[in-house]
């Protein structure tokens, strides 16, 4: 197996991760968490935005973009179509999970993490998850749609590359 390769199926692989994670915040965290009143949704997401940054998610969150990018370099020679599938599912990941991330969930998360909820009255406890909440969980759905998608492109890209290596 060449060097070539490994780096798109690490590409895949770390891709799917990210889609992983998004699919189990979309389909458990934020449902489960969306049945607790507003203090105890609000504390849980706070407390999940603060532990969730660490070496593990940062490279399971960049890895994908920067790998991706790589492979692109790396299989400049590889037919159109294929390439085709390879910088889709590149910029699907940076525009549909980084830019949204970045620009929208983190802003969100920034307000929720810079409020004193031990001090916030039920009133603003109300309003914050009002300005929170439904925001938060449509761009996540973007990210993880994204993420589904640019992981299904890379599979994609996978087969026909090993079908044109044969």
């Amino acid at each position: 197996m060449g060097f070539k390769l490994v780096i798109l199926i690490i590409a895949t692989v770390l891709t799917g991760l990210s889609a992983g994670l998004c699919f189990t915040w979309t389909n458990a965290i934020t449902t489960g968490i969306g049945k607790l009143d507003n203090l105890g949704y609000l504390q849980a997401f706070q407390q999940m935005n603060r532990t969730i940054i660490n070496p593990t998610f940062i490279v399971v969150f960049f890895g994908p973009l920067l790998v991706q990018l790589i492979s692109i370099f790396l299989w400049k020679g590889i037919p159109k179509t294929i390439m085709i599938h390879l910088i889709t599912a590149t910029l699907v990941y940076f525009f549909g999970l980084v830019l949204v991330t970045i620009f929208g969930n983190v802003p969100l998360n920034e307000i929720l993490n810079n409020t004193n909820l031990a001090t916030a009255s039920t009133n603003d406890l109300q309003s914050l998850r009002n300005l929170f909440e439904v925001r938060w969980n449509q761009l996540h759905l973007i990210r993880t749609i994204s993420s589904l998608i640019a992981f299904v492109l890379l599979i994609i890209t996978l087969v026909k590359t090993a079908q044109y290596q044969s």
